[in-house]
């Protein structure tokens, strides 16, 4: 059986589409037939040569969810028919990391689209220690955002920045595709969320989605030192050296910053006074746990969190839409339709 597929062939170049063979699953694996998966901006710096252990070629992605259509030999947890969402990675399921339930930190894990081909096609063979069950009452679009975007922030927001109720959250990038997501669950959460974005068109839509304000000068830092003079109590850093340093200046003594993005992977400015003076802390927080992944599938079932896209595309647009990404002329994630 064919498929059409988009490969990453060289560093640096645009995605080639091709017709290839679906492949069988081996024993531990499954075939997975996807509608719809997310453009992350890691694609992007894959693309570009930030991931230098990439295999090429390789198809991108890993935004995963589908429908099992072939299940291996050894695989009994999974059925044919049956609707999952993957970790953007297969881990090892045997070092420390793993046995503790931290399988995100797994020092031999595989990300799909780098190590092992992924989502930007309409068949996938994912590891079934990849796998979590999708509940009734999630659509397409939450599933595939499930481990990469809305998991991945709970374990930010919720596990390594311990959001209470009531406390104040910035969240940098926040018209981005992971800063729309970080506003629902910092919502669900029950911080008071404080949205930062460069493009003050996407305003609106940011407090429709739930924050209780929209900043978009420079200056955010001391915008927020103004409006509350001890700053804000976690901060979450999704975009990386354009913005790291005044999100750092915006928290309040005691105060924590967790980053999990960075377009541009330069060096950043470290004020260490800030850090030894104020008690801050600075925490790197990576992917999802399947736990971080159930937990962000039950807030979607329950009408916590959605899937928040500003356009669905087909394959053939999928240079065309980094391109919009890079230049930040997209609100919330840009979705495949991969069966187009």
């Amino acid at each position: 059986m064919f498929m059409k597929a988009a490969f990453l062939n060289a560093i640096k170049e645009p995605l080639v589409l091709r017709d290839v063979p679906s492949r069988q699953p081996h024993d531990d694996e499954v075939v997975l037939r996807q509608t719809l998966t997310g453009i992350c901006y890691r694609d992007i710096l894959t693309r570009d040569g930030f991931f230098p252990r990439v295999k090429l070629p390789i198809i991108p992605g890993h935004e995963i969810s589908g429908v099992i259509e072939e299940t291996g030999d050894s695989v009994h947890d999974f059925k044919v028919g049956q609707r999952v969402a993957s970790l953007i990675y297969a881990p090892c399921g045997k070092c420390e990391f793993c046995l503790r339930g931290d399988e995100n930190l797994c020092p031999n894990k595989q990300t799909y689209g780098e190590h092992l081909d992924g989502a930007y096609a309409e068949r996938i063979v994912v590891k079934a220690s990849s796998l979590i069950a999708v509940p009734d009452g999630v659509h397409d679009a939450d599933a595939s955002l499930a481990a990469c975007v809305t998991g991945m922030l709970y374990n930010a927001i919720g596990r390594v920045g311990g959001l209470k109720e009531g406390q104040r959250i910035l969240i940098s990038g926040a018209g981005g595709g992971v800063g729309v997501h970080a506003i629902q669950i910092a919502k669900a959460l029950g911080g008071y969320v404080i949205a930062k974005t460069s493009s003050p068109w996407k305003s609106e839509s940011l407090l429709k989605l739930g924050a209780d304000e929209v900043i978009t000068s420079d200056n955010f830092d001391r915008e927020i030192k103004g409006r509350f003079s001890d700053g804000v109590h976690l901060a979450l850093e999704t975009v990386g050296l354009p913005t790291f340093e005044r999100t750092l200046r915006s928290l309040r003594t005691g105060g924590k910053m967790v980053v999990v993005g960075n377009v541009d992977p330069e060096p950043v400015p470290l004020p260490l006074g800030l850090i030894i003076l104020k008690g801050n802390t600075i925490s790197g927080s990576i992917s999802s746990t399947k736990k971080d992944v159930e937990k962000a599938l039950d807030l979607t079932a329950r009408g916590k969190i959605h899937a928040f896209s500003g356009r669905t595309i087909s394959l053939e647009e999928v240079n065309t839409a980094f391109n919009d990404m890079e230049n930040r002329k997209s609100l919330g994630r840009i979705l495949i339709d991969v069966t187009r």
